[in-house]
């Protein structure tokens, strides 16, 4: 087959005809090739039209269309190779050690006890403090966090028999059936005053009715924090069988518990007056003191720092107890522990010496 097909005119010379048909092949070809080019930019405009509409347009809607799922390879969770980006360590900014700390600085006579230097991340002092006893009324601390988690503040409480399903003579608020108050006045009056009628209001409350389902809430938060050494059988400390934690664990709440506002501000005050109303209906108000007796004037403190506040602990299984949090000259925090001191006349006096280990320096 010839390759051209067209005759050449008579009236061309062979010179003229191969030059007008090179320039003719040439235009032949820039054609195709701006067809081709136009065929290319079509195709990417539609696939940029696609884009937006599947990925900004489309993807307010797949919230409608694709519900959460933990094993959906976008929203939940999934694995991958060693490239991917890795998890935070889970002690992430927490104060780590696997044995005593300098135990011998000074000598007390408490089980355990323990000093953490929250923003350095540091354990300066520590004795015993994975060995698990009663922790009486710390046993609050957590029960605040729980509160603090998954309780409304706000939410009105009836006082109703559970409140009373403690031991008498234990350290209550004084309620009494019918009263009603905010979720909030109760967290006063259990940190404050250590109330166990109040813990068990809470408890109930947040618990859904169940005082049982919101201690397994603290189970399961204590496992969430790490407190490995921790198992807990009621919300307000009473000594129980199985009911336990270690200084190390009271810390991991403590430090948790720092980070709510209102927690911070329960703990620093003396005392909290309440106004609420009685079973009929009338103004009810109670002023709950503080059990702590650095706050309450009652014991002094080192002069190398401040004390902000904390929560107390005594029965008998349990010995004198206290988890405080304090603050250098320079404003940094400290969380201090003791666990089963033998009463409260020994707790203040080994409490500053554990506090005397806190730096003089920034």
């Amino acid at each position: 087959m010839k390759k051209d097909r067209i005759q050449k005119p008579d009236y061309y010379t062979q010179r003229e005809w191969n030059r007008i048909r090179t320039r003719e092949k040439a235009q032949a070809r820039a054609a195709r090739n701006l067809a081709l080019l136009a065929v290319v930019m079509l195709a990417v405009a539609a696939l940029m039209i696609y884009g937006v509409w599947y990925f900004i347009i489309r993807s307010h809607d797949s919230g409608l269309r694709l519900p959460y799922s933990m094993e959906n390879s976008v929203f939940g969770i999934h694995t991958g190779g060693a490239m991917m980006v890795k998890s935070e360590p889970f002690a992430r900014g927490l104060c780590v050690t696997e044995t005593d700390v300098d135990a011998d600085a000074i000598f007390i006579s408490a089980a355990e006890a323990a000093l953490f230097d929250v923003t350095a991340e540091n354990v300066v002092y520590a004795k015993n403090i994975f060995e698990q006893r009663s922790p009486a009324s710390l046993t609050k601390i957590m029960t605040a966090l729980v509160a603090l988690r998954y309780g409304n503040m706000d939410d009105m409480v009836t006082v109703d028999d559970a409140a009373f399903d403690i031991e008498e003579a234990s350290s209550v608020c004084e309620l009494h059936r019918g009263d009603r108050l905010t979720l909030k006045q109760l967290m006063y009056g259990m940190l404050i005053a250590s109330g166990n009628d109040a813990a068990q209001m809470i408890a109930e409350h947040v618990g859904g009715g169940s005082i049982s389902h919101f201690v397994e809430m603290m189970n399961q938060t204590a496992l969430e924090l790490g407190a490995t050494h921790t198992h807990f059988v009621n919300a307000h400390g009473l000594t129980a069988s199985d009911h336990y934690t270690c200084a190390y664990d009271v810390y991991l709440m403590m430090n948790a518990a720092m980070k709510y506002d209102l927690f911070m501000d329960i703990i620093q005050r003396q005392n909290y007056y309440a106004e609420y109303t009685d079973a009929d209906g009338d103004a009810y108000a109670m002023t709950w003191d503080t059990t702590d007796h650095y706050l309450s004037g009652e014991a002094s403190k080192p002069s190398n720092v401040v004390v902000y506040g904390g929560k107390t602990g005594t029965t008998e299984d349990a010995g004198a107890c206290l988890a405080l949090v304090s603050k250098d000259l320079y404003g940094n925090p400290f969380i201090s522990v003791i666990l089963h001191s033998d009463s409260k006349d020994t707790l203040y006096p080994e409490m500053n010496q554990v506090l005397s280990l806190v730096p003089s320096s920034g």
